[in-house]
């Protein structure tokens, strides 16, 4: 049987390597998708059964066994994203569902097929709910392989990988999870120092890396969307006390941040 990259034979549930190698056509992007990310619409989740054929125990890929989580409840993994296009569009997924480069869906080793899980890219601060219904990346060091649509959504897409973090969602409770999570946003109680706020990305973006290489290597972009508005603000936290937030933001005053603050969320 054909498969598309990593899917799991229907039959003895082994993975052939060179079917994954042979051709010789490179992945990418497609020429005529130009939808803004701030439009794509997330995944929704819903109870579905799992998956026939992209469940067994265990399989073994580039020989490495991996053994498949029998749920996915509670989740969490950080580590590295990358995302698939082109050369797999229209192919057949591990689930056994059609790769569509275009919806909210990602490939993972061990989660059970299929799981909803949130994707937060943790250097610009977007978030997304993606459907996983494929098995990959086997490029060491990465944890979750996005459809081409949710790389677009979470910024990924030029850089072609990004640190995230990713979390299970249960669909039984999902809907009572959403407007907690909306009003929250990606602020979580603790406290931070602000160090601006724009309404370019990009400006976000410089400003970000900036305060990286003078050693804040906890700043992050914290996006906040109001009907079309988009305010990205930059941020250094959570930090542990406000002591050590206002110790922070003296050294940003000097630094000549003069517009930084203190912000606290209960």
């Amino acid at each position: 049987m054909r498969m598309s990259r990593g899917a799991l034979q229907t039959t003895v549930f082994a993975v052939i390597p060179w079917l994954l190698t042979s051709c010789g056509v490179r992945d990418g992007a497609p020429v005529d998708y130009d939808k803004p990310w701030h439009s794509i619409d997330n995944a929704v989740p819903k109870k579905e059964p799992k998956s026939r054929y992209g469940n067994p125990a265990s399989y073994e890929q580039f020989g490495k066994r991996y053994h498949v989580l029998e749920s996915s409840k509670g989740f969490v993994q950080e580590g590295i994203a990358s995302w698939y296009g082109t050369k797999f569009h229209g192919e057949r997924t591990s689930s056994g569902e059609t790769y569509d480069m275009y919806a909210m869906t990602a490939a993972h080793k061990t989660l059970p097929l299929p799981t909803y899980v949130e994707v937060v890219n943790q250097d610009n601060g977007r978030r997304a709910i993606v459907k996983v219904n494929d098995r990959g990346p086997f490029h060491p060091g990465r944890i979750i392989d996005l459809s081409y649509a949710a790389a677009i959504k979470l910024g990924v897409d030029k850089a072609g990988t990004a640190k995230v973090r990713i979390r299970a969602i249960d669909p039984a409770t999902h809907d009572a999870e959403e407007p907690a999570a909306a009003q929250q946003g990606v602020d979580d109680g603790k406290v931070y120092v602000q160090v601006a706020a724009f309404s370019s990305e990009q400006r976000a973006l410089d400003m970000l890396q900036s305060l990286r290489e003078a050693n804040f290597r906890s700043a992050r972009i914290h996006v906040e969307r109001k009907q079309e508005k988009i305010l990205y603000r930059v941020r250094i936290g959570p930090l542990p006390s406000t002591d050590v937030a206002e110790e922070l933001l003296s050294q940003l005053q000097k630094s000549e941040h003069h517009n930084a603050k203190i912000v606290t969320y209960n």
